[in-house]
Protein backbone atom coordinates (compact mmCIF):
# COMPACT_ATOMS: atom_id res chain seq x y z
CA UNK A 1 0.00 0.00 0.00
CA UNK A 2 1.50 3.53 -1.17
CA UNK A 3 2.14 6.17 1.08
CA UNK A 4 1.58 9.39 -0.54
CA UNK A 5 1.85 13.02 0.35
CA UNK A 6 -0.22 16.16 -1.14
CA UNK A 7 0.00 19.45 -0.48
CA UNK A 8 -1.94 22.84 -1.64
CA UNK A 9 -2.96 25.99 -0.47
CA UNK A 10 -5.95 26.48 1.21
CA UNK A 11 -8.26 29.87 1.83
CA UNK A 12 -8.42 29.07 5.63
CA UNK A 13 -6.34 26.84 7.61
CA UNK A 14 -8.73 26.78 10.71
CA UNK A 15 -11.37 25.70 9.14
CA UNK A 16 -9.52 22.82 6.64
CA UNK A 17 -8.37 21.65 9.87
CA UNK A 18 -11.39 21.41 11.54
CA UNK A 19 -13.44 19.93 8.66
CA UNK A 20 -14.64 16.32 8.63
CA UNK A 21 -15.32 16.08 5.16
CA UNK A 22 -11.81 15.24 3.67
CA UNK A 23 -12.20 12.16 6.08
CA UNK A 24 -15.46 11.34 4.92
CA UNK A 25 -14.77 11.40 1.07
CA UNK A 26 -11.01 9.77 1.25
CA UNK A 27 -11.69 6.71 3.58
CA UNK A 28 -14.59 4.91 1.55
CA UNK A 29 -11.76 5.32 -1.68
CA UNK A 30 -9.68 2.98 0.15
CA UNK A 31 -7.48 5.98 1.81
CA UNK A 32 -6.02 5.29 5.69
CA UNK A 33 -4.01 6.97 8.44
CA UNK A 34 -4.66 10.17 7.26
CA UNK A 35 -2.32 13.09 8.57
CA UNK A 36 -2.24 16.66 8.29
CA UNK A 37 0.10 19.43 8.15
CA UNK A 38 0.26 23.27 7.90
CA UNK A 39 3.41 25.58 7.10
CA UNK A 40 4.74 27.37 9.62
CA UNK A 41 6.04 29.90 7.58
CA UNK A 42 2.60 29.88 5.04
CA UNK A 43 -0.13 29.40 7.49
CA UNK A 44 -2.43 28.76 3.77
CA UNK A 45 -0.30 26.05 3.01
CA UNK A 46 -0.82 22.84 4.08
CA UNK A 47 -0.65 18.78 3.02
CA UNK A 48 -1.84 15.35 3.84
CA UNK A 49 0.09 12.32 4.68
CA UNK A 50 -2.07 9.41 3.42
CA UNK A 51 -2.07 5.34 3.26
CA UNK A 52 -3.65 4.62 -0.15
CA UNK A 53 -4.97 0.80 -1.12
CA UNK A 54 -6.00 1.43 -4.63
CA UNK A 55 -4.31 4.39 -6.15
CA UNK A 56 -6.28 4.50 -9.83
CA UNK A 57 -9.31 4.22 -7.64
CA UNK A 58 -8.25 7.45 -6.03
CA UNK A 59 -7.14 9.15 -8.48
CA UNK A 60 -10.61 8.37 -10.47
CA UNK A 61 -12.32 10.27 -7.90
CA UNK A 62 -9.93 13.27 -7.41
CA UNK A 63 -11.45 13.86 -10.91
CA UNK A 64 -15.32 13.74 -9.78
CA UNK A 65 -17.76 16.52 -8.52
CA UNK A 66 -17.87 14.88 -5.12
CA UNK A 67 -13.85 15.80 -5.26
CA UNK A 68 -14.76 18.94 -6.23
CA UNK A 69 -17.67 19.90 -4.07
CA UNK A 70 -15.75 18.21 -1.34
CA UNK A 71 -12.62 20.44 -1.92
CA UNK A 72 -14.82 23.50 -2.30
CA UNK A 73 -15.95 23.13 1.54
CA UNK A 74 -13.04 22.76 2.37
CA UNK A 75 -11.65 25.66 0.69
CA UNK A 76 -9.02 23.81 -0.77
CA UNK A 77 -7.36 25.89 -4.11
CA UNK A 78 -7.04 23.22 -6.54
CA UNK A 79 -4.68 24.42 -8.96
CA UNK A 80 -2.47 24.38 -6.17
CA UNK A 81 -2.05 20.84 -5.19
CA UNK A 82 0.58 18.52 -5.48
CA UNK A 83 0.59 14.41 -5.06
CA UNK A 84 4.08 12.87 -4.66
CA UNK A 85 4.37 8.91 -4.38
CA UNK A 86 6.45 7.37 -1.56
CA UNK A 87 9.19 6.07 -3.26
Amino acid sequence: MPTIMIHHDVKDTKHWLASPIRKQVLEPNGVTNIRTFTDPQNSNRVGLVMDVADMEKLMAFMQTKAAADAMASDGVLPETMTFLVQS
